[in-house]
């Protein structure tokens, strides 16, 4: 689906951890080994969860990349272990299989580390088929689909997305198409905290 798109593949951690689990019984050495390492991703990926885009992709870089290294060289080794039929064998297949994919947050700090956030919001598009059938068209589909990513962007900023859409509704006729981006979400959101912090800092001079 990427491919001529222009779009970077992304490998999803949360996928593989799952499949190292589900192999833990055949092999519980080394997925206690390779879980660790995980969960070492992970821990920076907590920790940057709040930094800037910057400041993610040097903390990768410092700290994610040496675990990527350390368990790429495990999973070769314990590919070459394994029976090829081994439920621990096809775990670490999977993983070999797209490990360029699964290095990409690595070297851009805007990509996140799996795509949790994603199948979450993909659910509520499941929970709405029913409701979906009677979008009329393709074109009541493709303004459904957008609605349904701006309300997705607005909770994944912590926005409500009932002011944000009163807002958009009410100015939007009144916007150039070249002046649209302010309205979106982050912007918008990056926006109105200024726009109270200039009302705070006027009420508090007046006072």
């Amino acid at each position: 689906m990427v491919a001529g798109n222009g779009i970077v593949r992304a490998g999803c951690w949360a996928h593989l951890r799952r499949k190292i689990i589900d192999a833990e019984k055949a092999s519980p050495e080394i997925a206690r080994e390779a879980i660790a390492l995980v969960r070492a991703l992970y821990a920076v990926a907590r920790e940057a969860k709040e930094a800037s885009v910057e400041e993610r992709l040097r903390l990768r870089q410092e700290r994610s990349a040496p675990v990527l290294a350390e368990l790429c060289e495990k999973l070769l080794i314990w590919k070459e272990q394994l029976l090829p039929k081994h439920p621990m064998a096809e775990a670490v297949g999977y993983a070999l299989a797209q490990w360029k994919e699964r290095n990409v947050f690595c070297g851009d700090g805007g990509v996140a580390i799996d795509n949790n956030i994603s199948e979450r919001e993909m659910k509520r598009v499941v929970l709405n088929r029913r409701n979906s059938l009677f979008v009329g068209n393709a074109r009541g589909g493709r303004t459904a689909a957008i609605l349904a990513s701006l309300a997705s962007t607005c909770r994944r900023h912590e926005i409500d997305p009932r002011i944000y859409f009163t807002q958009l509704l009410i100015h939007l006729p009144l916007v150039a198409e070249r002046d649209l981006a302010p309205w979106l979400p982050d912007r918008w959101k990056l926006d109105q905290k200024a726009r109270l912090a200039n009302q705070q800092a006027g009420t508090e001079a007046a006072s």
